[in-house]
């Protein structure tokens, strides 16, 4: 059972179409230490997933309930629906199954724990603490989270070939080809794959094909496949030769090579001593992840470093004033915090330090009041670092009221302040960090060429970076970075290599809910992260195979 969990947006957005990354996530739950809630004997814990909805917790699922045990291993999975540019709110609650009760709340409560599905798939294991109602420890318990994805990508490559099978043809032997049938459903067998036919013999040799393990079997190695061996004829009448069934699992726990006996039903009534129409021989199987996903990154390690560079320039306006972009209002929030909180409650999920830069460009700064397009806002150039998106919303309002707001406008310095530390990830050559850089800003850049020759240096880099524009300004100049229309060129004329660059104007979201923002802000962001590391041939650091083909990741030949 799948249960989506994002929240449906009806405010104006920009069309993503596919770049949405979504995929089913199966969770595994176990749990240690429960309390123990019954008098003659341990409890019988059961857990209860939970996702919010409009700020209230809607049941998702239960798992089965473990009889007398504190430390249960659930065999029900929860499986949902991932989106990367939501915030997926879960919550995991224990309870002591009580058989007389009617109503969740009837059941004693052992402890919860409330987190995102981001903060699970980055972690790919997750073991923290039960908590009380009451906010307190519940006793020693805690709970274990696994997520494992279960989008297929996997794809079956075979080679077969055949040994002394009937003689169909008058002047001949046989034409031999081969029919790949799948069980559906609801029975019945679905053509997959037809090889190429070879020309009078009974002893053909088929060339290898591959085909997607979903299409195959559905991705189930226990699924039956039926194979059905035919003498081809012009006419299109084919002799029907013989059949077999099998499944990939039972292909793959044998022999070097596979032997099946080719069965004719029809002849084997008739003929007693019946043996088959001949031998079909599986010379070789493999089954491979034919192409790695964003959470196979994500699963395997793969960290998210979020950096913020914020424009501080003079068009933005005296924050003192309410006119202002950047006003320091006390009743609530502006342009710039909603970008940043927007974009920054997700990705600060998919790093687990939540240590994050946060820049400044186009003011003067204190005490000699120099102009600085690469500044610390906690005024540490040493540690520019804050903790979590809270700690970036913080830093920001805390040094508004001293700096001096200037210009010009100039993206280059920071882009490439970031690109630095990406370049240095690069020299790993592993799918270990990928940078991401959120401008935003409020007016037309100053330094284009300089800008251009910056984002096209960093296309070579794990690097991407979203413009966020705030106000009423002409961004045309940031449409024309984000390339979607047109290749992103240098001053040189140099190409980028690939697009990396998202632009959002805000004010098409000031009337849609906060969530939608961040969807098309980060739309993107998984294709870019994937195309990086494809690229360059970086497969994930800790690569996860599906669990139910532990055994087939590597065959036979």
């Amino acid at each position: 059972m799948a249960y989506t969990l994002g929240v449906a947006a009806d405010g104006r957005t920009r069309s993503v179409g596919p770049q949405h990354c979504v995929t089913r996530v199966e969770l595994s739950v176990t749990a240690s230490n429960l309390l123990d809630r019954d008098v003659a004997s341990k409890s019988d814990p059961f857990c209860v997933l939970f996702h919010e909805v409009d700020g209230n917790w809607v049941e998702l699922g239960r798992t089965e309930t473990a009889v007398n045990n504190l430390n249960p291993v659930f065999g029900v999975k929860f499986q949902v629906d991932y989106h990367f540019e939501e915030i997926q709110k879960l919550r995991f609650a224990m309870f002591d199954e009580d058989k007389c009760a009617t109503q969740l709340y009837e059941h004693d409560f052992l402890g919860e724990f409330i987190c995102t599905l981001g903060v699970i798939v980055s972690n790919k294991k997750l073991h923290r603490p039960l908590i009380l109602a009451n906010g307190k420890p519940a006793g020693k318990g805690s709970v274990t989270i696994t997520a494992q994805e279960l989008s297929d990508n996997r794809i079956i490559t075979l080679t077969l070939s055949g040994r002394k099978l009937d003689k169909k043809d008058f002047f001949g032997k046989s034409d031999p080809y081969l029919e790949f049938h799948k069980q559906g459903e609801d029975g019945k067998w679905m053509l997959v794959h037809r090889t190429e036919v070879i020309k009078n013999t009974l002893d053909p040799v088929w060339k290898p094909f591959t085909v997607p393990l979903i299409s195959l079997c559905n991705g189930d190695v226990e699924r039956n496949i039926k194979v059905l061996c035919y003498d081809y004829d012009n006419d299109g009448g084919h002799d029907f030769i013989g059949e077999f069934q099998t499944t990939v699992s039972k292909s793959s726990f044998q022999a070097i090579k596979v032997e099946f006996d080719c069965i004719n039903p029809k002849k084997q009534k008739k003929k007693k001593n019946y043996k088959n129409s001949g031998v079909i021989i599986l010379k070789s199987c493999k089954v491979i992840a034919h192409d790695y996903t964003f959470l196979d990154y994500i699963l395997g390690g793969c960290q998210l470093m979020f950096t913020v560079g914020i424009d501080f320039t003079a068009s933005n306006g005296n924050p003192r004033e309410p006119s202002s972009l950047h006003y320091i209002n006390p009743l609530g929030s502006n342009e710039y915090l909603s970008a940043i909180l927007a974009v920054g409650q997700i990705i600060q999920d998919y790093d687990t330090d939540k240590m994050f830069p946060a820049l400044g460009f186009g003011a003067q700064l204190p005490p000699d009041w120099k102009v600085s397009h690469e500044f610390a806002i906690n005024f540490n150039p040493t540690n520019p670092f804050c903790y979590g998106v809270e700690g970036i919303a913080q830093a920001y309002s805390a040094c508004l009221p001293h700096i001096r707001f200037y210009g010009p406008t100039n993206f280059a310095p920071i882009i490439s302040h970031v690109a630095r530390f990406a370049a240095q990830a690069l020299q790993q050559e592993k799918a270990a960090q990928y940078f991401t850089l959120l401008i935003i800003t409020d007016g037309v850049i100053s330094d284009m060429d300089e800008t251009r020759d910056a984002i096209v240096q960093a296309s070579k880099l794990p690097m991407s970076i979203i413009i966020i524009g705030v106000g009423n300004a002409d961004f045309a100049a940031m449409e024309f970075l984000d390339g979607d229309a047109s290749v992103l060129r240098s001053n040189t004329g140099e190409e980028a290599v690939r697009d990396i660059v998202q632009f959002v104007p805000f004010r098409d979201f000031r009337n849609a809910p906060k969530e939608t923002l961040a969807k098309s802000v980060l739309a993107e962001l998984p294709q870019q992260v994937t195309q990086y590391f494809k690229q360059r041939n970086l497969p994930p650091i800790n690569p996860a195979p599906p669990s139910s083909l532990n055994p087939l990741q590597v065959l036979y030949e």
